[in-house]
C-alpha cells in the first residue's frame, strides 16, 4: 500500500511539474518543453515498483489508477478542444481518436494484466508499462498541440 502511494505522489507531482511547466515557461520553445515532457514521463515509467507476481492484484490497481487520471485529462482536453475554431476540432479529431485507441489498448493490457499467470507476469507487466508509458507520452504531445492552437 505505501509503494502505490508513493508512485501517486510520483505521478502527482509528475503532472503538477508538467502543467507547470507547459504553462509559464515561455523561454523554452515548445519542442524542448516537449523534450522535457517526455524525458520526465520516461524517468517516472522507470521509477515504477518492480512488481511481482504476488504483487498483481497491486500492480493492476495502480495502473488502472494511471490510466483514470489520463482518461480524466483526455476528457479535460477534448472540452477543451470542443469549445475552439472548427478548424482546430477538425485537426484534433484524429488525434483524440488515437488517444482513446490506445487508452482502450492500455485497458486491454490491463485485463492481460488480470488473467496473468506465474509463467506470462513478466512479458504482460512490461506490455502494461510500454502501453501506459505510450499512452501518456502521446498525451503530452497532445497536450502541447492544443496548448500550440488554442488560446489559454
Amino acid at each position: 500500500m505505501l509503494g502505490v502511494m508513493k508512485n501517486n505522489l510520483l505521478l502527482i507531482t509528475f503532472l503538477s511539474v508538467v502543467t507547470f511547466v507547459l504553462g509559464c515557461d515561455k523561454e523554452k520553445t515548445a519542442a524542448q518543453q516537449l523534450e522535457t515532457i517526455k524525458a520526465e514521463t520516461k524517468e517516472a515509467a522507470a521509477d515504477m515498483k518492480d512488481y511481482t507476481f504476488a504483487q498483481k492484484a497491486e500492480f493492476v490497481t495502480y495502473m488502472q489508477g494511471q490510466l483514470n487520471a489520463l482518461d480524466a485529462d483526455l476528457d479535460k482536453l477534448a472540452a477543451k478542444i470542443e469549445k475552439s475554431s472548427d478548424a482546430v476540432k477538425a485537426d484534433a479529431k484524429p488525434k483524440l481518436q488515437a488517444l482513446r485507441d490506445q487508452a482502450a489498448n492500455m485497458k486491454q493490457q490491463l485485463v492481460n494484466s488480470q488473467n496473468a499467470i506465474e509463467t506470462t507476469w513478466e512479458s504482460v507487466k512490461t506490455a502494461s508499462k510500454k502501453a501506459y508509458t505510450s499512452l501518456a507520452a502521446s498525451f503530452a504531445d497532445a497536450r502541447q498541440w492544443a496548448s500550440d492552437k488554442i488560446a489559454p
